[in-house]
């Protein structure tokens, strides 16, 4: 199946799902590795540009780290980040980017 664009209803739901345990985390990487290919594919249309980053930053992320470091139990900071406002924009990219993953 070919994606053109990736919303962020879509992500979030698949975020979602990750979090409460119905998808594993690599089935989650598969789906970034299959859908997430810019600029071939639209991410976030008509969101905020901060919204647009924050999708784009997670899905990269997601993509590449190994999935040995992927932590479920942070899975909401991903979450909050695709979530934020700008104000609160470098904060939720922190967290993601520091506790979403382990060491």
């Amino acid at each position: 199946m070919e994606t053109t664009e990736i919303t962020k209803a879509q992500l979030l739901a698949l975020l979602t799902s990750w979090k409460l345990g119905e998808i594993d985390a690599e089935a989650l990487q598969n789906w970034m590795v299959t859908h997430y290919d810019p600029p071939e594919v639209k991410i976030g249309t008509g969101e905020a540009e901060w919204t647009q980053e924050a999708m784009n930053i997670v899905m990269n992320e997601y993509e590449i780290a190994k999935i040995a470091k992927f932590r479920l139990d942070n899975a909401q900071y991903a979450i909050d980040f695709v979530n934020c406002i700008e104000s609160n924009f470098n904060q939720t990219k922190h967290l993601f980017i520091q506790d979403g993953f382990s060491d």
